[in-house]
Order: structure tokens, then sequence, then C-alpha cells
């Protein structure tokens, strides 16, 4: 029987660490060989049919991993065709249907969409450097997505209302089998920390991975969203969305976690536009402002570690206009040091291992990184800054940070308005 591109590029790896520069995944890897046929000799008893049978399709289970790498005509040519990116004003402003129209409508484009996208995405995993494609976490991943795109290639095609229904089942299943794809990244990154000699490598891939994801996430849970009755809602936009009540949502859970640790957390005041409303996703959100606010408070209590009860007030500022909305996280909590000021947008990077931390704080924000329902992994791993970075960017906007050092650090977070009056980003 094959072994599996796991085992084999493990025990690869066992021989010796490959240079960076070297061939790539889909270059080192040959298809399998077909098995010859076997006739056996005069005088041998052949095993039953059923036995035969047996052991094949045993041979062609454990195989299945390691073909559906060569086995890609139909991946190659989604992966050259190009995505289809829809501005959020055409989803807003798309309407609903009394009979349902709108739903089939997008379940047809999905149809079409999510398997290129997808397709994208393997081609940017064949292209990984050997040592970081073969890593196991990176390359379930890798498997994760190949099986996605073949579960989206043979749904048929969707006409009624019935496939429709079938077909957002899978999509559901297929956001349930992909949740964990950012903190596997991290790991499978982190383990091949060592190896890796071009950080702009890792920059380009996982900005572009993580940003296609979070394009993908929205545009399947949009689809998902138009089946619920909400009048507040259209799909995942908000009609007017308060960034004060949502800022107040993810200031509680980090809070809540704070205070479970040391007993106490910084209090978060909130001033600016506190009244603004705007149509706006909240699902981008979700994932930005816990990193942000997590950051600032911890920043803060590891600053303060010998008055615990007695720490600065982090503030959070909300700036509306006609383009954009600006949202500023400034903390007490000593500023970022020059030393690693250059480095803290860089993926595998957190001040967290860069400090000198007292004993007390060994286990705060590890806590904090295992309890968040969107983006708590992100900090062990120093991901959570340029993921953000990196998803503001996609959204057409910024995140910057200015730092003086002894004293504290301002987070910018700036997103365009998707109302349609202005220039805005595409999903």
């Amino acid at each position: 029987m094959r072994r599996t591109v796991t085992g084999a590029a493990l025990e690869m790896l066992g021989r010796g660490t490959p240079r960076l520069a070297g061939p790539k995944m889909g270059q080192l890897l040959p298809p399998p060989p077909l098995a010859p046929k076997t006739v056996p000799p005069p005088g041998v008893r052949s095993r039953s049919t059923s036995s035969v049978q047996g052991h094949t399709e045993m041979a062609r289970e454990r195989s299945k991993t390691v073909t559906s790498f060569y086995n890609q005509s139909a991946i190659d040519i989604s992966a050259e065709k190009a995505s289809v990116r829809l501005m959020p004003a055409t989803l807003l402003y798309s309407g609903k249907s009394t009979d349902g129209q709108h739903i089939l409508s997008s379940a047809k484009y999905l149809q079409k969409e999510l398997p290129v996208r997808i397709a994208h995405r393997i081609k940017g995993f064949r292209n990984l450097p050997f040592i970081i494609g073969c890593n196991p976490t990176v390359l379930k991943v890798h498997e994760l997505y190949i099986r996605a795109y073949h579960k989206l290639s043979d749904f048929p095609l969707i006409k009624d209302q019935e496939l429709e229904a079938s077909f957002s089942k899978l999509v559901q299943q297929l956001l349930d089998d992909h949740k964990d794809v950012v903190t596997l990244l991290a790991e499978g990154f982190r383990e091949c920390r060592k190896h890796i000699q071009d950080e702009s490598i890792v920059r380009s891939f996982l900005d572009t991975t993580l940003c296609s994801r979070l394009g993908i996430r929205m545009l399947a849970t949009h689809h998902l969203s138009l089946h619920e009755e909400n009048s507040d809602f259209v799909g995942i936009i908000c009609r007017r969305l308060s960034p004060k009540k949502i800022i107040e949502k993810w200031v509680d859970f980090a809070r809540r976690l704070c205070e479970h640790q040391y007993g106490n957390s910084p209090r978060v005041r909130i001033n600016g536009h506190v009244a603004a409303r705007f149509p706006f996703m909240p699902l981008p959100l979700d994932y930005i402002l816990p990193e942000l606010l997590k950051n600032a408070m911890r920043s803060t209590m590891e600053s303060h570690l010998d008055t615990p009860y007695n720490v600065p007030d982090v503030i959070v500022t909300i700036a509306n206009n006609d383009t954009d909305f600006v949202i500023r996280i400034s903390d007490r909590g000593g500023g970022i040091p020059h030393k690693i000021i250059d480095k803290v947008m860089d993926y595998h990077f957190s001040t967290a291992e860069e400090s000198a931390q007292d004993p007390r704080m060994s286990s705060l924000f590890n806590n904090l990184t295992n309890s968040g329902p969107q983006s708590g992994p992100m900090h062990g791993f120093g991901f959570g800054l340029p993921t953000s970075r990196a998803y503001a960017d996609y959204l057409g906007g910024s995140l910057s940070i200015q730092s003086m050092q002894g004293i504290g650090t301002d987070v910018y977070l700036r997103l365009r308005h998707i109302d349609g009056k202005g220039e805005s980003f595409r999903v």
C-alpha cells in the first residue's frame, strides 16, 4: 500500500532539511504509478475474489489522500478563472423577493464562485516551499480545501428550492469543517518557523489565504443568513450598525476574562460619535475588535502588576464621516519598546513573548487565547495584529499603530462605509 503524503513528508524531513529555495511541493511529488496486474505462478493458489476486492478497497482508501493531490485537472482549470467579487452595496440593495428567488440567485452565484476561490487557495498551498507545504498541520488545511472543492464541484446544478436547501446544508458543513483553519495555519507555520528564511513568502501567503477565507466566510454566511427573517439585517449586513454596541460587546468579553485571572481589569471608556449608526457587516469587526481590546488590556495589566487594582482606563474613540469611520483604542500600557516596534505586524511575533513577564502573567492570556469565539487562538501564535491588519486592508481600510514609549499605545482601525455613496471594497 502506498504511504500517505504526510507519512512520506515526515520521513523525508527526518533525512534532512531542504532549503526553501528548492522545488515546490507539486514538483517533488510525482503521480503514483499504476499498479501492474499480477498473475500467480503455477502451483500457487490465488486469493479469493472477495479478499482481493477487500485489499483493493483498503488500498484505494489509504491512497485517497495521495491521489487527490494529482487528480487536479479540474482544480487547475478553476484556478485559472478570475473570482467575481461583489461590492457590499450590491448585497445590501439586492432586495428580497417573496418567492425566495433572491436566495436561489445567491446559491447559484456561490456554486460558481466558491470552487474558483478555493482552487486559488489550493494553488497557493502547492506553491509553498517544500518544508512548509509538507508540514502535517499545514497539509491538513491543504486537504480540507481539496475536499471542499470536490464536495462543491460534485454538487448537482441548483435549479430549485429543494436543491438550494441541500446546498445550504453543505455550505454550513464546510463552514464548520474550516472553523479552526486560522489556528491550524498558525500552528503549522510556527512549527516551520526555524526553517523560514524569507518572511515575505509567509506574509504574502498568509495575507492572501486569510483574507480569501474571510471573503468566503462572509459570502457563505450572508447566503445562509438570507433564510432568516430579521428586519435589522440583509444577510450579514446590519442596516444600522452601532459601533458603540459592538465595541461594548467585546469589551465585556475581554474584561470578564481579565477579571477571572486578576480579579480586576481596566475600565473602558467610549467617547466620540457614540450615536453613529450606518450599514456595515459585524462579522469582520467580530474578528478584529477582540484582538485590539485584548492587546490593550494585556499591556495595561502587565505594566501595572504591582497595582493591579489601580490601573489606567482604556479609551475607545469613535469618529464617523461620509467616507469612513475610525475606531481608536488608546491604552496606558507603557507603549511598545523601540526594538520590537517594527515587528509587531509580523506573523509569529507576539509582544507577550518578548516582554519580561511576571509569573502572575504566565497564564492570563493563554486563557484568553482559548476562550474567544472568534479570535482567541491568534494571540498565542502571534497572529492577532497581522491578521487584523490584513483584514482591514481587505476591507479597503487600514490598521495603524502609534506608540509613545513609556506611556502607551494608540491603535487606529479605519474602515470604509458600504452605503454606495463613495468608493468601497469588494468581498
